[in-house]
């Protein structure tokens, strides 16, 4: 190796680490103040909360969709805002509990029968893309959704939906739940969303 070579490796090597040290100094315009284990392990407890959230979708047992929210937690669908976990359980058509046997009042007219259920095909939805931004006790994230279906049971699996989640999130007592959940399609974000 020739004196000139080992300098050019030498300068190289000099330029290399200076550039690594400052893009490891410099502030990203969208990073996270401080990143700390407990910041990660909030990202990951909230990706958890989003994936159970999702897979609850097309399940026979589910659990209830407002169970994911703060108690004055907000459901945004569009131009329809579905407020606190009574407006949220309205949102997602669940049936009152049935009244109990002979709880029908004096003179009305009893229940109509329950039409059949719908036969029960398969419906998943994958999410993609999590941006979970943690700052304490309150969160934002942002994922992409994408929703497939079974027109019929044993026919292949199509894609149906496509959209984005922006969300707020708070801890209540060492739980992240949803503080606003709104579903936006197309690409920008709702007026005005902040990370």
């Amino acid at each position: 190796m020739t004196l000139n070579s080992i300098r050019q490796a030498g300068v190289s090597a000099a330029t290399l680490a200076l550039c690594c040290a400052v893009l490891a100094s410099a502030p990203s315009v969208h990073a996270q103040d401080k990143m700390t284990a407990q910041t990660l392990i909030d990202r990951q407890l909230i990706l958890d909360q989003i994936t159970r959230y999702y897979y609850n979708f097309g399940k026979v047992e589910r659990q209830a969709e407002e169970s994911f929210y703060a108690e004055d937690g907000e459901l945004i669908l569009g131009t329809r805002h579905y407020k606190g976990r009574e407006g949220i359980k309205q949102a997602y058509n669940r049936a009152p509990a049935a009244p109990a046997a002979g709880a029908t009042p004096a003179g009305a007219a009893p229940a109509a029968a329950a039409a059949p259920p719908r036969e029960r095909t398969a419906f998943n939805v994958a999410i993609e893309n999590p941006l979970i931004i943690v700052r304490g006790d309150t969160a934002t994230s942002q994922v992409i959704f994408t929703e497939y279906r079974q027109e019929k049971a044993g026919e292949p699996m199509r894609m149906t939906t496509q959209g984005k989640e922006y969300a707020t999130w708070v801890k209540v007592n060492g739980q992240w739940l949803y503080k606003t959940r709104q579903i936006a399609s197309g690409s920008n974000p709702p007026e005005g969303w902040k990370e």
